[in-house]
């Protein structure tokens, strides 16, 4: 656990899901757009907050682990974040983490590997008007995902969508409960970097990741206004 700021009324709870975090600094990116105080967790090892001590809302942040491949850490976020959805604590979650909440709310069945990986600034369609992202339209975001969420079931309020992903972002009823497949958090630069430290690697998708670092970023960071959005629900 690293405590950072900690005044005010509001207290947010960060599960870092990063498994290499001196590669994929997913504490860094977040805290960059919160003003408000705030608490990292390292999931993987374990490390997860007691939501009976004052926090109020809660981040579920990316990981390059699959969703697919679940190790005891996940099952216990999974059991973390089913109890925040009972006290109707506001959960955000990001790429595995719009994930993790997509499986926390219906099981095994809402996660999938996609057919077709999405990586790079990607244009993505918000549905409608929504405080969270902001107007209808065309919005762009960096995107690194190889699996999604799915809704059989038509749990989801549909927020947003790619022609290769259905559910981009999503509400969960009328809850505060959102989550965003896209990394609205990362913005150009760190997403090179992160895009060249992951192909460095001989991270899968090789191809892919070469072919987004060849292309022309367009972020329209959307995040400025998701985060107030959010902090305020």
């Amino acid at each position: 656990m690293s405590a950072v700021r900690l005044a005010g009324m509001i207290k947010v709870a960060i599960l870092d899901n990063s498994l290499d975090p001196d590669v994929y600094k997913p504490v860094l990116h977040w805290s960059r757009w919160l003003t408000e105080a705030w608490i990292a967790f390292r999931a993987p090892e374990g490390r997860f907050p007691r939501l009976g001590d004052g926090f109020t809302h809660l981040i579920l942040t990316g990981s390059e682990a699959s969703i697919l491949d679940r190790e005891d850490w996940v099952d216990a976020e999974v059991d973390l974040v089913r109890e925040a959805l009972d006290r109707r604590v506001p959960i955000l979650g990001s790429c595995y983490g719009h994930q993790l909440l997509a499986l926390a709310i219906g099981g095994p069945s809402y996660v999938r590997r996609c057919e077709e990986p999405e990586i790079g600034w990607l244009p993505i369609r918000v549905l409608e008007d929504s405080p969270l992202l902001g107007a209808a339209g065309t919005a762009y975001a960096f995107t690194l995902h190889f699996d999604e969420a799915v809704d059989p079931d038509g749990l989801f309020k549909v927020l947003a969508e790619t022609p290769r992903c259905r559910i981009h972002a999503f509400q969960y009823g009328e809850r505060p409960a959102w989550g965003i497949q896209a990394h609205p958090e990362i913005g150009v630069e760190d997403g090179r970097n992160l895009l060249k430290a992951e192909f460095e690697r001989s991270y899968k998708g090789a191809e892919m990741l070469e072919l987004a670092l060849r292309s022309v970023p367009r972020d329209t960071e959307f995040i400025r206004s998701i985060v107030p959005a959010f902090l305020g629900a």
